[in-house]
């Protein structure tokens, strides 16, 4: 078979080195590395040249200027000045290698076989159309930013009057709505559908204003999947009173949720959203294959795994395509990646304008390496299913969802398009929280330790010593842990946010 997937990482020692794939020109400094100091990597040893900071790389096989630089089995970059044994190897001798849309050819996948898939299951909210939710919330969405605040009071009174009855009412407030036009405007009310109809909720209020360009019928009339028993909706500029009607729709929608229980369900009917924020050095060599080991063990129970940030995949396209179930679905990820490629270019943006300043630091020398990491989230499994931007899951399977890489838009579009989870990987932490329980995994343990109130998980674990399989197994643990009721630290710290994606004119 071709050379599609990244290498499986090897175990990882308690050395000061460590390589993913052979045939690699960099390893990964697992500390700071001095000059002068002779490290061993597989028998070899490597005499640093220059001071090396952690987690980032130092040349393990010499390099010529203008060569392809390897990292995981695949380029990174291009090396921008002839590159000797034990150099430092970054920004300031490798370049992308990315500059436009490229062309992709088909080729029948051959998916490498699995385990057997998992047994077990989590404890959820069977909804009417089948789907299973992971919390029981009642949450209030708006069809425009003037009433975004109103949606805010709501929910506060309502959490204090209705208290202990549901898993909490939350609103979801955005600042659009008003004085969009076509796509974007049709983007954004796809969106808050997406919302209103999660299995997370067990009852929804849709605020409108009223002469808003998001009209709260049109918005009903393109969400036909809704649940009419479990939500309430009405336009503010028609009632005398927007927050006490508000507090009596959702105390009608407290009274029917507070009757849900939860119950076993298969890991099957479990959604789970793949995200990384904050990459550093370890990112693709801890956190991201970590979570790719959940997404396989959720894809082989039969459930689905969502992977997105497409510019994250610019430089690593091939190892997604190459795994495409069908021609179809080849095809479809082949659009969804050049018109985002597309999107840079039509505004005069360049596509590889990607890591960002706190990537680098951390490690991180081009988009390529960053992607590379990136979308060792998604596992091995077939990609079965591809959606566009406010799309909702459908088959089972790994699926592939139209999102930028911004935190806060991308787990959002998670969440509108299914997950009941998110498992979010970093290696420079941040506080954010979604609508759905959103899971912290820490790429190095410096940062668990560091800050231990937003981070649930440490996958720096694996650097320890502790295999990748007993790492995995006790993430497993914390996931179906979570789906049945389990906070997040997110949670715990009232971090609940939404951003929608802006992309057209504004009037």
């Amino acid at each position: 078979m071709a050379k599609a997937l990244i290498s499986e990482p090897s175990p990882l020692p308690s050395e000061s080195i460590h390589g993913v794939d052979p045939r690699d020109h960099v390893a990964t400094a697992l500390r700071d590395l001095l000059a002068g100091e002779a490290l061993d990597l597989h028998g070899q040893t490597i005499v640093a040249r220059a001071d090396i900071p952690k987690g980032h790389k130092i040349a393990v096989r010499a390099v010529g200027h203008g060569q392809d630089v390897l990292k995981y089995g695949w380029p990174i970059g291009r090396a921008t000045a002839d590159i000797a044994v034990g150099d430092h190897v970054h920004v300031h001798n490798v370049e992308t290698r990315l500059s436009g849309v490229e062309g992709f050819a088909y080729a029948d996948a051959h998916p490498e076989p699995h385990a057997a898939p998992p047994a077990g299951t989590f404890l959820g909210y069977r909804r009417k159309n089948g789907r299973v939710g992971t919390r029981n919330e009642i949450w209030v969405l708006c069809t425009v930013g003037c009433v975004a605040n109103t949606a805010r009071r709501i929910a506060e009174k309502a959490n204090q009057r209705f208290v202990g009855r549901v898993d909490g009412v939350f609103a979801f407030p955005h600042p659009f709505g008003c004085s969009q036009l076509g796509d974007d405007l049709a983007h954004t009310r796809k969106l808050i559908a997406g919302l209103a109809a999660h299995p997370n909720a067990g009852g929804v209020l849709i605020l409108g204003l009223g002469c808003e360009n998001n009209q709260l019928k049109a918005l009903l009339d393109s969400a036909p999947g809704l649940d009419p028993e479990r939500l309430r909706s009405f336009t503010t500029q028609m009632v005398e009173d927007e927050l006490e009607d508000g507090l009596d729709a959702v105390e009608q929608l407290v009274a029917i949720a507070e009757r849900d229980r939860r119950e076993p369900a298969p890991l099957s009917d479990l959604v789970v959203g793949l995200k990384c924020g904050g990459s550093d050095g370890f990112s693709g060599v801890t956190a991201n294959p970590l979570v790719g080991r959940i997404a396989d063990k959720v894809s082989d129970a039969g459930g689905t795994p969502v992977l997105t940030e497409i510019p994250e995949v610019f430089g690593a396209e091939g190892v997604l395509l190459a795994r495409a179930a069908t021609r179809q679905v080849f095809d479809q990820a082949v659009g969804v990646i050049d018109d985002f490629k597309r999107y840079f270019i039509d505004n005069h943006q360049p596509i590889y304008e990607n890591p960002s300043p706190g990537n680098i630091a951390g490690g991180i020398t081009t988009l390529e390496e960053k992607s590379l990491g990136a979308v060792q989230k998604g596992g091995r499994a077939p990609l079965v299913e591809v959606l566009r931007y406010g799309e909702q899951v459908g088959p089972h399977g790994l699926t592939l969802l139209e999102a930028p890489g911004n935190d806060a838009v991308s787990s959002t579009a998670l969440t509108a398009a299914g997950a009941t989870v998110i498992l979010f990987t970093t290696g420079r932490g941040t506080p954010l929280g979604f609508p759905a329980p959103t899971l912290k995994i820490a790429s190095n343990s410096a940062l668990a330790a560091r800050k231990p109130g937003w981070i649930d998980f440490d996958a720096g674990v694996v650097l320890a010593g502790q295999t990748m399989d007993a790492a995995a197994d006790s993430l497993m643990d914390l996931v179906v842990a979570t789906a049945s009721g389990q906070p997040t630290k997110a949670e715990l710290n009232g971090e609940r946010e939404i951003a929608i994606w802006k992309q057209g004119v504004t009037l």
